[in-house]
């Protein structure tokens, strides 16, 4: 059940890419939903947003042109999934 904040789900999965080398920044925009910058360490100009969506009793990280990544419970898909559209090697 997806009963864990919007930005838990970021913070955790910033923490685990952080572990892999990815530069991540929160954002947290008040009256807005929290956004997770994502950047590629070897060109920091490849910077995508990710968000966390909830549908039904699952909460999903999405990239902003409204792809989903992953389950927020599945860290290692949606580290895998990050790590491609950075153009990082897994």
């Amino acid at each position: 059940m997806a009963t864990q904040a919007p930005s838990g789900h970021l913070e955790e999965l910033a923490g685990r890419l952080s572990r892999e080398g990815i530069y991540t920044r929160l954002e947290e925009p008040l009256g807005k939903p929290p956004i997770l910058h994502v950047l590629n360490p070897q060109l920091p100009a490849a910077e995508e947003p990710v968000i966390v969506e909830s549908t039904g009793d699952e909460a999903w990280f999405w990239w902003a042109w409204a792809e989903r990544i992953a389950p927020a419970r599945d860290l290692d898909t949606a580290v895998s999934g990050i790590r491609r559209v950075l153009g990082l090697a897994a």
